[in-house]
């Protein structure tokens, strides 16, 4: 059993990890760790932090990952608690992993999470959406 655990999130809104890149470059400051505020607080935490990635979905499949720095309690302007899962900012492109639909986020073990890329293929999305979908879904990509 692998001593650490991931979490599998929805990238709403976001169409490719170029998309996702863009988006974080706009709210953050070069190196700065990112922030996700979502309702609940994972209770593996201990897990999480043990090396943990949040790996994103976008457009139905997993694309990419970020490495889960810490967690920290947020309380909004509502008075809800919430938690914080502050992201190192270095993007790190994996195969794709077909996931349908779901709310929240999803606990992912360490060998169900896709694999990262390796050199060229990690740079880009050199191929449309709907061909990497196909090659992804009979496991050639």
């Amino acid at each position: 059993m692998a001593d650490h655990v991931n979490l599998v999130k929805l990238c709403v809104g976001i169409d490719s990890v170029e998309h996702l890149a863009d988006y974080r470059a706009r709210h953050y400051a070069p190196g700065e760790a990112n922030r996700h505020v979502t309702r609940m607080f994972p209770r593996r935490a201990e897990d999480l932090l043990a090396g943990g990635s949040l790996y994103w979905v976008i457009k139905g499949a997993i694309r990419v990952r970020q490495e889960v720095l810490a967690l920290e309690e947020v309380i909004g302007a509502d008075g809800i608690r919430r938690c914080a899962i502050v992201l190192d900012p270095t993007l790190v492109r994996t195969a794709q992993a077909l996931r349908r639909p779901f709310q929240g986020w999803r606990y992912l073990e360490p060998e169900n999470a896709p694999a990262d890329l390796p050199g060229p293929a990690a740079q880009s999305d050199e191929l449309p959406m709907e061909l990497q979908l196909a090659l992804a879904d009979i496991g050639l990509r």
